[in-house]
């Protein structure tokens, strides 16, 4: 099958001939085989969310090896390169995504766009035997998933507050389209209907076949690593003053290392490299932007933080923390719980409290005796529960449902990973 690539005008680029696209043709027409899936991602990056899209893009060629899928993206970007293979065409068009920073601009001017959007989307969906739309904010496909209902998948990685949930829960309700949380946390922050077909999946990731050995003994450095975006919700300011916080004799024996970029915001960045500087702190924390492969990071590490302020729906790069063998020092908050047993597979803190990080960092660089356990319980619980696998399994079987085209709404349908996180506590 060929890998290509479309303009933003919905016409086919193959070897520099340009023909119309054929995604516009009425799908599965009389019922019979899946011909034609459609995936939509609001974003071209390869952060976690960008990850997870990609496996479930390839989750889907597998469940159906003979079906066309078109993935619709924003904007080309890192992200392409790693659906080559899964996807059968890249769409690269105008997407409504609703982000916190454009939403004055999108409920103003954005809105004279919003009815073309959703006529464009809803061409797409008409066009498929299934669409399976990435994350509550591409508005346009869940207006129109209303519209043609059983058609749709939507995914929720995030947990939104205040009026953005507000908003982001009425637009699921009010596309119908069945749903797939990442978390129980996500799955209660939306409090959807009980008359929704939802299902709780954990992310689930291909970990390395060999995770590092439990190594630490407190006669080097304490490597920590904190790897995502740079952002206000993800901590790293907090993280910051933690390791700042410890006493000198401690500080000196720590290295971090955050490994990130801001989304199109280049003042946070310098306002976080100013951070470190005026703490004096540079000899201890090393800033290095986004790196698309971290493996060689993950294998340097000895602790991966994540000490988010906002709640996370689950956490993926503490999952990988996970499967690498490494325990994860994580934020008490949102999906995080979830995954991390506290000093057991690693450590859970108050969210926001540098003070608490400080205490317990200070605690994993004198004491290694104290969680020698650790590494292999954290492998252990990748392989119970998060292991993509286990992940594939439960978006396959919502995908199945979907298919089915019946009225009639399943309660409480859960996943491989779900039941066995209920097990494994």
């Amino acid at each position: 099958m060929r890998f290509q690539s479309v303009l933003r005008t919905g016409l086919s680029v193959t070897d520099g001939n340009v023909s119309p696209a054929s995604g516009f043709l009425s799908a599965r027409e009389g019922g019979g085989a899946v011909r034609r899936i459609t995936c939509v991602h609001q974003g071209y990056e390869l952060y976690g969310s960008d990850r997870s899209f990609c496996e479930t893009v390839r989750t889907i060629r597998e469940a159906y090896p003979q079906a066309w899928i078109d993935v619709v993206l924003p904007k080309a970007g890192p992200i392409v390169a790693s659906l080559e293979g899964a996807a059968s065409r890249i769409v690269i068009e105008p997407i409504w995504v609703l982000r916190r920073r454009n939403l004055l601009r999108l409920a103003t001017l954005g809105m004279a766009a919003l009815p073309f959007a959703v006529a464009r989307a809803l061409r797409r969906i008409r066009a498929s035997d299934l669409v399976y739309v990435n994350t509550t904010v591409v508005a346009d496909y869940l207006l129109a998933a209303r519209l043609l209902p059983g058609r749709t998948v939507v995914h929720v990685h995030e947990i939104p507050e205040g009026a953005t949930l507000t908003v982001l829960r009425s637009l699921i309700r009010w596309s119908r389209a069945n749903i797939v949380f990442n978390s129980r946390a996500t799955q209660a922050a939306f409090a959807m209907p009980k008359d929704a077909t939802a299902r709780v999946v954990y992310n689930g990731i291909a970990g390395p076949a060999v995770p590092n050995p439990a190594r630490y003994d407190g006669n080097r450095p304490l490597r920590v690593l904190m790897l995502g975006r740079i952002s206000r919700i993800k901590g790293q300011e907090v993280l910051v003053e933690a390791i700042r916080q410890l006493p000198e004799a401690v500080r000196s024996r720590v290295e971090l290392k955050i490994v990130g970029s801001a989304f199109e915001d280049d003042a946070r960045e310098a306002a976080l490299a100013a951070q470190v500087a005026e703490a004096g702190l540079s000899r201890q924390v090393a800033c290095s932007p986004f790196v698309a492969e971290p493996d060689s990071l993950y294998r340097w590490a000895d602790v991966v933080a994540v000490p988010s302020q906002l709640p996370e729906s689950l956490g993926r790069v503490a999952i990988e923390a996970l499967a690498y063998g490494i325990p994860p020092l994580v934020s008490g908050i949102g999906g995080l719980t979830e995954i991390v047993e506290d000093r057991a597979t690693g450590w859970v803190v108050p969210p926001g409290s540098a003070e608490a990080l400080s205490r317990t960092l200070a605690e994993i660089v004198t004491r290694p005796d104290l969680w020698r356990d650790y590494p292999a319980a954290a492998r252990a619980r990748y392989e119970r529960i998060f292991d993509e696998k286990l992940a594939a399994e439960g978006i396959a079987a919502m995908l199945r449902l979907t298919l089915q085209r019946e009225p009639a709404r399943v309660r409480d349908a859960r996943a491989p990973a779900d039941a066995a996180s209920k097990s494994a506590g």
